[in-house]
């Protein structure tokens, strides 16, 4: 285990902060089991309160990376700390609202601790153990979101459908402060960037950019398919409404399960674990386009790709740790953001082809996207790896390909000369010089050029930094 501390208070802060995936997600999705008494309280139409989830879904799409790049120095014990003290504000603020606006301003606020919570939540979470419990780690990290979705989204709507729906925020956010003080209390203190798991542990700026579109085409696929669910279930398959839930509840527990069974894998072969949780969704949902009819066939299909589909988004956490290319809670965030861009695409996609082809083509559209995403994964192998970033101060720091400060610009697979922000640098390609070429550095009124010492057969642009950027 990393860190100091007996086991027990890294244990300890594992559950907390996968019990604040829970209670984030349960609150992400709350409005939408507790639509019809919010929209009557607050006396707007149905469609209004539906909004309240799309923008704060736009939020966490929008801020996750601007947002992690701003706090990247805070150390994660006191940021992880503020973010669910925001959380349990804003949704005690969402308890008293008295009318739409204050509402909305309050989820948008929650958004905004939602875009950074779950951008640090991962590497926080790897470093309270070894490298090699990695995947295992983040499994149970995104089993809280999972869970949310099965037991506590319909526990909250049950609460708000017989004490109100005030009572199911008040209970969020009672719960939101427990979590707060576990987290506040277990988790090991230590600056963002000094743990095994700050930075990617083999950083290829190409793999982690085809990681991203994977993501965005594998959730819009899923989601595609999953928003209209119910629809399909009713109109294909030959269920009653009262059976939805049943069906949703098999689904949820099937995540559950794929959620588990996934982390050792991911802990092998990552890319092999990405790969076959697209393929397994993309067949369970081309299956169930063919043999939907067939009622059994269908729950069990509609079961087996909600399985694939959670233990798609605990590889994904996996994959960001060792792949990313600059510091891992950016990699994070862009990957946060890449996930809603497709959880938004699909549903549109999905609400596009429902009134012209009917509810069955949303789970063909769901398989056709899935196969591009699956084809994606497969050509990881002909991906040629990355020269690959050589962590430095933050000044010249490159983060998911981007720079980060002002003054610097880095682009991947380049050898950087850096002086002062503003100056100039001396640029050549990655590997491409013989070892001990000059460097030549330019600044406002100087010029000077630096003989770094030969490094034998490893290529300047890769190793160690040189005398100019040290």
């Amino acid at each position: 285990m990393a860190g100091s501390g007996p086991r027990w208070r890294a244990v300890g802060a594992l559950i907390g902060l996968s019990a604040g995936t829970f209670l984030y997600t349960t609150a992400e999705a709350l409005p939408i089991g507790l639509l019809l008494p919010m929209a009557g309280d607050l006396a707007v139409p149905p469609s209004q309160v539906g909004m309240l989830v799309t923008v704060y879904g736009a939020v966490v799409m929008v801020a996750s990376v601007p947002l992690t790049a701003l706090v990247r120095r805070v150390p994660r014990r006191w940021l992880l700390s503020a973010l669910l003290a925001g959380f349990v504000v804003s949704n005690a603020v969402t308890v008293f609202a008295d009318t739409f606006t204050l509402m909305l301003v309050a989820r948008m606020a929650t958004a905004a601790t939602h875009a950074l919570f779950w951008a640090v939540v991962v590497p926080a979470a790897a470093e309270l153990f070894r490298p090699g419990l990695r995947g295992r780690v983040v499994s149970v990290v995104f089993a809280g979101g999972t869970v949310a979705l099965t037991l506590g989204v319909p526990a909250g709507t049950w609460l708000g459908e017989r004490a109100g729906w005030r009572a199911s925020y008040l209970a969020v956010a009672g719960l939101g402060a427990v979590v707060l003080v576990t987290v506040a209390s277990l988790l090991p203190s230590g600056r963002p960037e000094e743990g095994h798991a700050a930075r990617g542990a083999t950083p290829d700026v190409r793999r982690f950019w085809l990681l991203v579109t994977v993501a965005v085409l594998a959730t819009a696929g899923a989601i595609a398919a999953y928003t209209y669910v119910a629809l399909f279930v009713t109109e294909v398959s030959g269920f009653s409404a009262s059976s939805i839930g049943a069906i949703l509840l098999a689904r949820g527990i099937a995540s559950v399960l794929g959620i588990l069974v996934i982390g050792a894998a991911v802990d092998r072969n990552p890319w092999l674990a990405l790969t076959a949780t697209v393929a397994v969704q993309s067949a369970a949902l081309l299956g169930l386009y063919t043999f939907g009819q067939t009622p059994a066939v269908a729950v069990g299909l509609i079961a087996l790709a909600g399985l694939a589909f959670a233990a798609f988004t605990a590889t994904l956490g996996g994959l960001v740790l060792q792949v990313a290319p600059g510091r891992s809670d950016l990699a994070a965030a862009t990957v946060s953001a890449a996930v809603n861009v497709g959880i938004t695409g699909g549903a549109f996609v999905g609400g596009l082809a429902l009134p012209r082809h009917g509810v069955a083509s949303t789970v063909l559209i769901g398989a056709l996207i899935g196969a591009v995403a699956l084809a994606l994964a497969l050509g990881e192998r002909l991906v040629r790896p990355a020269a690959p970033h050589r962590a430095g101060s933050d000044a010249a720091d490159v983060d998911a390909g981007i720079s980060v400060d002002a003054g610097i610009s880095v682009d991947a697979g380049i050898s950087v000369g850096v002086g002062p922000a503003g100056g100039d640098a001396g640029v050549g390609p990655a590997g491409g010089g013989r070892p001990g070429a000059s460097v030549e550095e330019r600044g406002p009124g100087r010029r000077r050029t630096v003989r770094p010492p030969a490094v034998g057969p490893r290529s300047v642009g890769t190793d160690a930094r040189s005398p100019v950027s040290r």
